[in-house]
């Protein structure tokens, strides 16, 4: 999407959900527009009409930090949403070629995957900015085993969410709130890297394949996954509810470590146990096969 499309759809999306009396104005029947008008936007930011309404067409080119920590309080922006005003911004004011090449998370880093193979009892993840599974510990794989095999050889939790709805509305309980988040992080991630190629194809895929990604890549929303609780319903173990903690500072800014753990002592840390129980019996009947396979092949590896 055109950085002026963005700009434009976002402003006038979180415009339409200030109502007047919220903000001291008079309100009424008699409004044709839902929530503020421009002009109105424009006075309780200190601006001119004109200079409001050239913003809110996408022309973000030299608008200063001062006028958009303005507008993001006039419009009652959030974390998410104020960065995301920025990110659009510098994605303006910066030409291509200084923009440099497309963004294209690589591979994390050796010491981070070898840490990740030895937390053998933590559900802990590495994604990139496309939501791309790039690591996993081996209780993660466990938990997120249907995104594992669904995604095949490069699984991805949007894709997963929106494409495999057998299987994601079972492990989701909260399927609308897990999918509005995807969709956030990955608007999120397309102002952050208006270059990256791949995310543009998976957000144009996802559209076209999924009515319900279209409808809620319309709302505009955008997040920072930073720390919270999610419920699972795992269909060995039944229903889990952890809490996450993204790790992601002082990484690479391509990557995020994401980090799930139960209350110690109580019935979600036995669910994980129980989980961790399965995962090893999984790997204790592949090894068999495979063993078995080589025998009857004629020899053992």
């Amino acid at each position: 999407m055109p950085n002026e499309n963005e700009v434009r759809d976002f402003l006038m999306s979180r415009r339409a959900r200030i109502t007047p009396e919220s903000v001291g104005l008079p309100g009424g029947p008699g409004r044709r527009v839902p929530g503020l008008r421009r002009g109105e936007v424009a006075v309780l930011a200190g601006v001119s009409a004109e200079y409001y309404s050239r913003i809110e067409r996408g022309n973000l080119a030299g608008v200063t930090d001062t006028v958009l920590e303005a507008i993001a309080d006039t419009l009652r922006f959030d974390d998410s949403e104020r960065s995301h005003l920025f990110d659009l911004a510098r994605a303006a004011n910066t030409s291509p070629v200084r923009r440099g090449r497309p963004s294209v998370p690589g591979a994390v880093r050796p010491g981070l995957r070898y840490a990740l193979e030895a937390m053998h009892d933590v559900v802990a993840f590495v994604q990139n900015t496309r939501l791309d599974v790039v690591a996993m510990t081996d209780l993660g794989r466990a938990l997120y085993s249907d995104v594992v095999e669904a995604g095949g050889d490069q699984p991805n939790f949007a894709r997963f969410a929106f494409l495999h709805q057998d299987l994601s509305r079972r492990l989701y309980p909260d399927w609308d709130g897990a999918a509005d988040t995807s969709v956030a992080m990955l608007r999120t991630a397309a102002g952050r890297h208006p270059d990256d190629r791949a995310l543009r194809d998976l957000i144009g895929e996802l559209a076209t394949l999924s009515p319900e990604f279209r409808q809620k890549w319309a709302a505009h929303e955008v997040r920072l996954h930073t720390h919270g609780v999610k419920t699972f319903h795992h269909h060995a173990v039944g229903d889990v509810r952890l809490h996450f903690e993204n790790l992601t500072p002082g990484l690479d800014g391509e990557h995020s470590v994401i980090v799930y753990s139960a209350e110690p002592g109580s019935a979600d840390a036995e669910s994980l146990q129980l989980l961790a129980s399965w995962a090893a019996t999984r790997t204790t009947d592949a090894s068999g096969a495979s063993r078995a396979e080589d025998v009857t092949r004629g020899g053992t590896r």
